[in-house]
């Protein structure tokens, strides 16, 4: 018997990342909605994440938080969905969905709120420079393919999401292997129905921003 699923999230938020991630596996889930402010604070919540973020995942007795962890958690945990490549073949993979974490996360956010790392501290900081990490992007996916090679898998899904997410509010270079990249990934069946699922839960839900 499948252990019971329980998704956290609010559908502004990055918990769309995991909503698309469990319509890719299929399998049944609850969700939970979790409103900014003093329900995302309350001990209730805190007891299931810490920080008082979301999205988290509750998958039987194990809780996971962050969401590369999430996306790499239902990969293993569902290996009959094919989204995650056999455990010897998972180098590129794990780097993607690091780097998506990462690098990507961090430059794409330091860029919206107009942070740009001084010159003396390019070394330093993980990323580099947001140029570079976009330069880097757009040589991976200028041929085509799906960011760890191969076949689609969870690191498209959380590096795909961060990709659309970034054009679509300034903070990724509208490049055609970017536009290309999103506009292969954004037409799955499974993206398209949790885009359609929190798209129709965001009009009960007033904006917190």
């Amino acid at each position: 018997m499948t252990a019971e699923i329980v998704f956290y999230t609010h559908p502004m938020s990055r918990g769309r990342i995991v909503r698309w991630m469990l319509e890719e596996i299929g399998v049944d889930y609850t969700t939970e909605i979790v409103e900014y402010g003093a329900p995302m604070k309350s001990p209730d919540y805190l007891a299931i994440n810490p920080m008082g973020k979301i999205p988290a995942l509750r998958h039987g007795d194990a809780v996971v938080t962050e969401a590369a962890a999430i996306c790499a958690h239902l990969g293993d945990a569902f290996p009959e969905a094919g989204l995650a490549p056999a455990p010897g073949a998972r180098g590129p993979y794990y780097r993607w969905l690091f780097f998506g974490a990462g690098p990507l996360e961090a430059s794409t956010t330091n860029r919206h709120f107009g942070f740009t790392v001084p010159e003396k501290g390019v070394g330093m900081i993980g990323y580099g420079t947001w140029e570079h990490v976009m330069d880097v992007l757009d040589e991976t996916l200028s041929g085509g393919g799906y960011i760890a090679g191969g076949d689609f898998s969870a690191a498209d899904v959380y590096i795909g999401c961060q990709i659309g997410w970034g054009m679509h509010y300034g903070t990724v270079d509208k490049r055609p292997a970017f536009e290309d990249y999103w506009a292969r990934l954004s037409t799955r069946e499974a993206c398209q129905r949790a885009t359609a699922i929190d798209d129709e839960l965001m009009a009960d839900i007033k904006s917190p921003f």
